[in-house]
């Protein structure tokens, strides 16, 4: 592949110039490897959660509570005891990969365990489950726990395991789900909600795309859908929609802000296309509807994937509402064909997605908020990465409209997982290893 991009980050300022898209690839891109790794081998610790659950009896999730089985523990105040347990419980050799850091006064607790574990296993839940058996073997030693309050304490930190398939009301999470909770091979990447995503980056809707986008992407190349022919198409999709590539997002969000619509942001996006030879007329009409031709498929692609986000956060942003997104992609899209006589992103999968996504999320259905999907769920799997980044986008421009915030899903992996510079700033890491 000889396509070459130029760069740019969530300002619209130049990062990186003639850059060939292989190199984004998460097969050979550093930051995007170490994103992923990071993901699989990190979870974010309630310490704080964990010491109510305690206190309380309050424990595996909502409506459970154990009436006259307490424990008055300081986990927060001796978090740095705790902290140093963990280390040494989890590692694997001194001085290994193993990362255990308090955050927030020592209310949460970072714990990445070292890649010796991840490679050792078949699957990502090393991350969840030794994290969850350190912690509990922590605290049982600090406080010299007997066997009849150890089960108090393990069930504080494991949530209703095993009596459920995952964690369910743990307060260590993670953004990966179970591994039984996939729609097929390969959705581990795109098993992660959108609000995770604008969390994790801080509410900026550029980089929750771009996390998304490299999910999302990666989760494709993992489930063999970048293949031969398909690695370039959805290379381009992940340069021009996730990364910004030539500033054509930013640009068009910044011609169309103001005082733009779907309908302006299309003839932004067409009319670079045409200005780029990226299509062309191919024949006119006796009406004189104009037919256009894309002689290079996955570029015209890329461009209707860009388009579709800068669409979506033009309208988004402008009601403050993540609601929005489904019938932006979806007419968007549908628009778009009826311009150009040509299909639109995704060749129509994104637009029948979008349809059935209306529906799902809050339509007479009502079951959900743009928030909590994701590329694994049943309705917005059928596109190949290029809805959720759109809808990651969304949420970060939410000023709390939707049934299931940001704040009551993904506090607790925002405040934890923000504060890694590669997961807050993905453009900008991906750049930085080019």
């Amino acid at each position: 592949m000889s396509d070459t991009v130029d760069i740019y980050s969530d300002r619209g300022q130049l990062l990186e110039s003639n850059v060939n898209i292989r190199d984004l690839a998460p097969v050979k891109n550093k930051a995007i490897q170490k994103i992923i790794m990071d993901t699989k081998r990190s979870v974010a610790v309630n310490l704080a959660g964990i010491e109510k659950s305690l206190s309380t009896g309050k424990m595996g999730g909502a409506a459970k509570q154990i009436l006259g089985r307490k424990l008055e523990y300081n986990l927060v105040e001796n978090s740095g005891a705790l902290v140093d347990a963990i280390q040494k419980l989890v590692q694997v050799d001194e001085g290994d990969d193993t990362v255990v850091k308090p955050l927030a006064g020592g209310k949460q607790v970072l714990i990445q365990i070292p890649t010796s574990r991840l490679y050792s296993g078949a699957e990502s839940t090393a991350s969840m489950t030794v994290s969850a058996a350190a912690v509990t073997q922590a605290i049982l030693d600090a406080y010299n726990t007997d066997m009849y309050d150890s089960m108090i304490v393990k069930a504080a930190c494991w949530g209703s395991y095993p009596v459920t398939v995952g964690m369910a009301g743990s307060p260590i999470k993670g953004i990966l789900d179970i591994p039984q909770n996939n729609e097929g091979l390969g959705y581990s990447l795109r098993n992660i909600t959108s609000n995770h995503v604008a969390a994790i980056t801080r509410r900026n809707a550029m980089n929750a795309a771009a996390l998304s986008s490299i999910y999302e992407q990666s989760g494709i190349f993992e489930m063999g859908g970048a293949i031969g022919d398909f690695e370039r198409h959805q290379l381009l999709g992940l340069a021009y929609q996730g990364l910004n590539a030539n500033n054509m997002v930013y640009d068009m969000v910044k011609e169309n802000g103001k005082d733009g619509t779907v309908g302006t942001v299309i003839e932004s996006m067409v009319d670079r296309a045409i200005e780029n030879k990226v299509i062309h007329v191919d024949k006119t009409g006796a009406s004189g509807y104009k037919f256009y031709k894309a002689d290079d498929v996955a570029m015209w692609n890329a461009y209707a994937a860009a388009g579709t986000l800068a669409a979506s956060m033009v309208n988004c942003g402008a009601s403050r509402a993540a609601q929005d997104v489904a019938a932006t992609m979806l007419y968007f899209n549908d628009i778009l064909e009826k311009e150009t006589g040509l299909p639109g992103c995704d060749y129509g999968k994104l637009q029948g997605a979008s349809v059935g996504f209306s529906f799902f999320s809050h339509s007479i259905y009502g079951g959900g908020g743009p928030g909590i999907f994701n590329g694994n769920h049943v309705v917005t799997r059928h596109s190949r990465g290029f809805a959720i980044p759109c809808v990651a986008a969304a949420c970060s421009l939410d000023a709390g409209t939707q049934m299931f915030t940001i704040e009551s899903t993904s506090q607790l992996i925002g405040d934890v997982f923000g504060t890694m510079d590669e997961f807050r700033e993905p453009i900008k890491a991906v750049a930085g290893a080019l």
